[in-house]
């Protein structure tokens, strides 16, 4: 059970914590004669900042906590009852792929729910900017079929105005994809850059960062980014370094060269100097499960040297990517239209089969793969059917269900994938050095993002590790998870003022009832909103009131400050 401390005993020593919280030092009687919008009155209050609990009252105006101590009923226009309700600050999603997706649906709905109020968007080396000149029509023509908006960017100026314009229930920040650079500034096959290219790459990053990206990630298991060596990597960090940036990584290799790929992100931000975020930690496949705790070895190794590096990770055992994801990367390359024309050359056939049965060993069966989405209604049926499943409904065997599954949805097919031991997700969720990402997006159970059988990460990733793994298994404390998820990856992303509960700060408060919060989606049936979280406030508005959405649209743009 965490500790609470009372009132009185907080007053006692209110000189420690009071230099943490932005509280002052609370006398007996103390109270204040301000008027606030909205007071929240009674709350047990985790800080952010890995301090023990302690009850008070916090007085919000516009957009900031303006003081946390005892507070009158009669000084506040609206009064949230918060007794028996955790308070803490609003958490900050470490990984996530919300883009276009806002523009559909800006209530942000199933990541609000959660108690997110802030995301990290643009992971994996793909953002939605810069849009290479080859592929504007095809990507014009995908958003309209499946999000029915107009593309009316080309660059992270014109994303930010749409979203803008929009309104947006959460705050939005961006690493630029580094695999959207490369295909922009030298096309989407397997060649090293020429000197010019690189020129080119390094301005875009540039650019990218002087209009708002908190960073750069890459996503080194996907095309193009994966044609990037270490060398020409490194020169994109350090035009980021120099405007202190964040590096986010999904490694080359998270299964049989996970210790590699490691040892490579490592070196890129020893040469650099950047700050380095390990995308979805994770210990892929069951013959390379036992390299867990080499693999924190070597996070906790950089970490001593002075390597600014930290780690995400979502509470499942399953990831969720592109079914072509299974297919080599030498296929993959290119436009979409090229890598179809691979899956139907009949040459080729035979090294695909034999990429594919490499596949099936490393897993253990095609029943470990579900498809998750599609876009075409013919292919609808096949959603929450693993592969197996699907080949028989077919009669098809799994390489050519795949293969022909890809054609038909012209590669716009999801998928999530069980290769991850439950013992070792505990230990990295619990490790001091890996806080928490959904990897994957807000999204809601109704209207254009409702459809398929997507992760359940996109619904229940936060509440999940407060219920099952704070609550009930009690892998850490709850003070010092709470800080893994807030003031943490703020300070990590550069946010200011955001991140802790202290006067001053920006108010982005969730309250939960830490005996219920508990996540609800399900493989199965993965569009439902979690329990347990009462009240979210973004920016000192109310998004969650009693667990639903007020419609509120309070989010800003979080922009990288140059």
């Amino acid at each position: 059970m965490e500790k609470v401390i009372t009132r009185r005993d907080f007053i006692k020593k209110s000189s420690k914590i009071a230099a943490v919280t932005g509280c002052g030092i609370l006398l007996k009687g103390c109270s204040t004669k301000q008027e606030f919008d909205i007071v929240i009155k009674d709350g047990c209050i985790f800080d952010g900042l890995g301090n023990e609990a302690f009850v008070s009252d916090i007085g919000i105006s516009e957009n900031f906590i303006k003081y946390i101590g005892k507070i009158s009923s009669s000084r506040g226009k609206s009064i949230i009852e918060a007794k028996n309700l955790t308070v803490c600050p609003g958490f900050i999603d470490a990984h996530d792929h919300t883009d276009v997706g806002l523009l559909v649906n800006p209530k942000a709905e199933s990541s609000i729910r959660q108690g997110i109020t802030t995301v990290i968007s643009g992971n994996c080396g793909a953002s939605p900017f810069p849009i290479a000149e080859e592929i504007f029509e095809e990507a014009k023509e995908n958003m309209k079929e499946e999000y029915q908006i107009d593309l009316t960017w080309r660059d992270i100026k014109g994303f930010f105005s749409a979203l803008e314009e929009k309104g947006i229930a959460i705050n939005y920040s961006t690493l630029v994809g580094q695999g959207s650079i490369r295909g922009s500034a030298m096309g989407f096959n397997d060649r090293p850059p020429k000197a010019e290219d690189l020129e080119m790459m390094k301005g875009l990053v540039e650019e990218n960062i002087k209009n708002g990206a908190v960073g750069l990630s890459s996503g080194l298991e996907y095309a193009p980014g994966s044609y990037a060596q270490a060398d020409e990597i490194a020169e994109l960090c350090r035009v980021v370094a120099q405007y202190d940036g964040v590096y986010a990584t999904h490694m080359r290799d998270e299964g049989d060269y996970l210790l590699e790929s490691l040892d490579e992100s490592i070196d890129v931000a020893r040469k650099t100097g950047i700050s380095l975020q390990i995308s979805h930690f994770k210990v892929a496949y069951p013959r390379n499960w036992y390299k867990v705790d080499e693999a924190l070895s070597k996070v906790e190794s950089a970490n001593r040297e002075g390597i600014p590096i930290f780690c995400d990770r979502y509470p499942y055992v399953a990831g969720s990517t592109g079914l072509s994801f299974n297919f080599p990367l030498w296929a993959r390359q290119g436009t979409t239209d090229e890598f179809l024309a691979r899956l139907k050359d009949v040459s080729l056939e035979s090294r695909l089969r034999a990429y594919i049965d490499e596949r099936k060993e490393k897993l253990g069966s095609w029943d470990k793969v579900i498809i998750s989405s599609v876009i075409t209604d013919k292919n609808r049926v096949f959603e929450g059917m693993n592969i197996l499943q699907g080949a028989k409904e077919t009669g098809k065997d799994p390489f050519v269900f795949m293969r022909d599954l890809l054609i038909e949805e012209r590669n716009r097919v999801g998928m999530v994938i069980f290769m991850m031991k439950e013992e070792n997700l505990k230990k990295i969720l619990a490790h001091p050095l890996v806080g928490v990402g959904c990897d994957g997006s807000a999204i809601a159970p109704y209207g254009l993002l409702g459809k398929g059988k997507p992760h359940p990460r996109s619904y229940g990733t936060f509440p999940r590790v407060l219920g099952k793994y704070i609550r009930d298994e009690k892998i850490i404390s709850m003070p010092e998870m709470v800080k893994k998820m807030t003031s943490i990856p703020a300070k990590k992303f550069g946010f200011i003022n955001r991140g802790v509960l202290k006067s001053g700060y920006f108010a982005d408060i969730v309250l939960f009832d830490k005996n219920k919060v508990i996540d609800k989606a399900t493989w199965r049936d993965p569009h439902q909103y979690p329990e347990g979280i009462e009240y979210v406030l973004v920016n000192g508005r109310v998004v969650i009131k009693r667990g639903e959405h007020t419609g509120e649209l309070p989010g800003k743009i979080l922009r990288k400050h140059v």
